[in-house]
Order: C-alpha cells, then structure tokens, then sequence
C-alpha cells in the first residue's frame, strides 16, 4: 500500500489519503467486507469485476471504471475472467483523536 505518490487527475493527493491494491485472480472472488471499503473510491485497474449484491443482483465493471462500494449492500466480488482484476481504492486517511 501507498508505494508510489498517490495521483488523481496527474496531480498528487497528499498525505491526507491512502490507496490500496487488490488483486483477485481469475476464477477466485473475495467476499465484501465493508470497513475495507468505507469511504473509498475504488478504480478498475485492470480485467473485468463482477460485484454480487446481497439481494441477489449482479454488476460488471471493467478497466477504467470507477465504483464506490459501500454501503450499497454488496455480498462478494468476483473474476470471471481469465485474467487478474486489479482494483485501486483510494479513501481519507483516518484522523487521530486529539
């Protein structure tokens, strides 16, 4: 996490977000957790996702598009593909109480 400067727009963020890389190999799906989600704007880098709704419902998002996951009742995300998806989150950094 938080290898390289965070950009948005060609412009850094600063020190106030953080960003975090998910990969899920083809086939594999991740069940959806939502604090680690919470407050992020989250990109496809790259491959194709599915995201499994906990009513049932399903949506596919692929290279270049952009999700906010949280609280929209979200059950799992799944690759279907036969390649990885890479999933980019970028939220607020959590500010310390004092």
């Amino acid at each position: 996490m938080d290898a390289e400067p965070i950009t948005f727009l060609g412009r850094p963020l600063g020190p106030s977000f953080r960003s975090r890389t998910v990969t899920i190999r083809p086939g594999a799906s991740l069940p959806y957790a939502e604090h680690e989600w919470r407050d992020a704007l989250v990109v496809v880098e790259c491959g194709t996702v599915v995201v499994e709704c906990d009513a049932g419902g399903r949506r596919t998002f692929t290279t270049g598009e952009v999700l906010w996951l949280s609280g929209i009742g979200v059950r799992a995300l799944h690759n279907e593909g036969g390649e990885s998806v890479v999933l980019v989150a970028v939220s607020r950094r959590a500010v310390p109480d004092g």
